[in-house]
């Protein structure tokens, strides 16, 4: 059943990024991007008000504008730019791969920003990342598509927009539980790209079937699916699985995009996608290693203990801990907890 999930899971995800190549001929990203979140904010909304309502209980204005700044970034920001990328003509693959690397990037400024040591096996594997991404960028660029040198440095500023707003989420320590968080990001959505059509007037959707093709499918694949299954298996299996399938999509993803949009997938594109899966290897092994010293450390302090001594100082960062984190995953707990945030991708929101 595991297996089926996980499959389900990078498929749904996946689907993103192919969604936002499929509504990008026949209407601006922001047409598309606000009759997405329209409809779901519409939804979420009426579930918050019946269903949810409990969960809202003991939030201050202050966690909600909180939560509203970090779906700007994780949602608005990040799509806005995947979805502008695809529509200059980056290809789904490229754009996967991007945004692949953002937590590699959030790990390595983990130190100078949290006061939190990225290790060598971190650093290593954003090395192998930032290569994997070059790699296929120059690969893309050069297969003749036409599209600006530019138009590249796109999805780097979604990525980046995706690690403030985690880091911005794990600076809060108040327990946000998934549904609200989900139905504030969609509803600051949903205001944010109503506001930004209204203003380059590109209100009205089209009325070709594919623009609503295109919608349904990241609707109910890319959100539903995607964001749906994202949870379960987090709750199944634990952080470190879901970390591991998120690396799945951009091969997945740039497989899916040659197939049915005929983009650039050549030799040079699959070298650059292994060492995207090497570098995730090589910081995967790094956290299991730490992970098991860490343990050990505790086993050493605890016997300390016995002895009378003081175990060492944690250091002034403590991580914020939530009750629902605990309750899904018996593992202990990372000291560099920084990772990717529950909204990131365009199967997310």
């Amino acid at each position: 059943m595991n297996i089926l999930l996980s499959i389900a899971f990078v498929g749904a995800w996946s689907s993103g990024f192919i969604g936002a190549k499929l509504g990008s001929g026949s209407a601006p990203a922001v047409t598309l991007l606000m009759w997405r979140f329209l409809p779901l904010a519409l939804v979420l909304g009426i579930v918050a008000l019946t269903a949810t309502r409990a969960s809202w209980r003991g939030l201050t204005p202050r966690d909600l504008l909180r939560q509203a700044a970090v779906g700007a970034l994780s949602q608005s920001g990040y799509l806005l730019t995947v979805y502008y990328a695809i529509e200059l003509g980056v290809s789904s693959g490229t754009t996967a791969l991007i945004d692949g690397t953002q937590p590699l990037v959030a790990g390595a400024l983990a130190g100078p920003l949290l006061g939190l040591p990225a290790s060598r096996t971190q650093w290593l594997g954003l090395g192998l990342g930032v290569t994997g991404v070059a790699v296929v960028t120059a690969a893309d660029a050069g297969a003749g598509t036409g599209v600006a040198w530019w138009a590249y440095l796109v999805p780097f500023l979604g990525m980046l927009s995706l690690v403030a707003a985690t880091f911005l989420d794990r600076r809060s320590r108040t327990d946000v539980r998934p549904m609200v968080s989900m139905t504030v990001h969609a509803v600051t959505s949903a205001v944010v790209f109503t506001g930004l059509a209204a203003a380059t007037g590109t209100v009205a959707p089209p009325a070709s079937g594919s623009f609503w093709t295109a919608v349904v499918w990241l609707v109910v694949l890319s959100t539903f699916g995607g964001y749906g299954l994202y949870w379960l298996i987090l709750r199944r299996s634990g952080v470190t699985k879901v970390n591991t399938l998120m690396f799945l999509m951009a091969p997945v993803t740039a497989v899916w995009g040659a197939l049915m949009f005929g983009e650039p997938f050549g030799t040079q594109t699959v070298v650059g996608l292994a060492l995207g899966l090497l570098a995730v290897a090589v910081v995967h092994r790094g956290d299991r290693d730490d992970r098991h010293d860490r343990v050990r450390d505790r086993h050493g302090h605890h016997r300390d203990d016995q002895d009378g001594q003081q175990p060492a100082d944690p250091g002034p960062f403590t991580p914020r801990r939530s009750a629902w984190r605990r309750a899904r995953s018996s593992s202990p707990r990372p000291e560099r907890p920084v990772r990717a945030t529950p909204t990131a991708g365009p199967g997310s929101g």
